[in-house]
């Protein structure tokens, strides 16, 4: 793997596809054994959680599973705006259901935080959130505590695998973390 540059920022190699591809396998289990006898809503919060979601969604194939997309937008080139707004929401009933949000990442969490307040109030029997990737350091909603973790990241800018610089690099197949000067 070698460094990658967008919008004069130089990324270099911080998680290979083998490494992504060994994780979501491993995460497929967990949910098929922990959802057995149901038939989970895997919600997937576009843009940049669509490749996870994608392979995470197959990772489940021993279980019965429906898939939906809706999209938030809270970031602004490298930062959070703080404001989660809602593009495209979600047309499914999910009353009584185990829904599974799919998250690319989990940073400050105000936006999983904000979209699972708005599940409940649809009344699900429980909801679960998945997220390839994790920063710990950088949460500030401290009832925020993803099921389903891939990775725990430092908190530094990254972008591959479904993460973007203002839309660009999602297409990149592993993950690049921003080089410090």
């Amino acid at each position: 793997m070698k460094q990658v540059s967008y919008e004069g920022l130089t990324f270099e190699p911080y998680i290979t596809r083998d490494t992504i591809d060994a994780r979501i396998k491993e995460l497929g289990k967990d949910i098929t054994r922990d959802c057995a006898g149901k038939t989970p809503l895997f919600v997937c919060v576009l843009n940049g959680a669509f490749p996870f979601a994608s392979d995470l969604f197959r990772a489940c194939e021993n279980l019965p599973a429906e898939i939906a997309f809706i999209r938030l937008k809270s970031y602004e080139g490298t930062g959070s705006t703080g404001v989660v707004k809602e593009m495209l929401g979600l047309t499914e009933d999910i009353e009584g259901r185990t829904v599974i949000v799919v998250e690319d990442i989990v940073d400050t969490g105000h936006t999983i935080a904000r979209l699972i307040e708005n599940l409940k109030e649809k009344n699900p029997a429980e909801i679960k959130v998945a997220t390839l990737l994790f920063k710990p350091e950088a949460l500030e909603e401290k009832d925020v505590h993803p099921d389903y973790v891939g990775f725990s990241i430092p908190k530094k800018f990254i972008i591959g695998f479904g993460l973007d610089l203002n839309g660009m690099a999602r297409n990149l197949n592993d993950i690049y973390i921003l080089k410090e000067d």
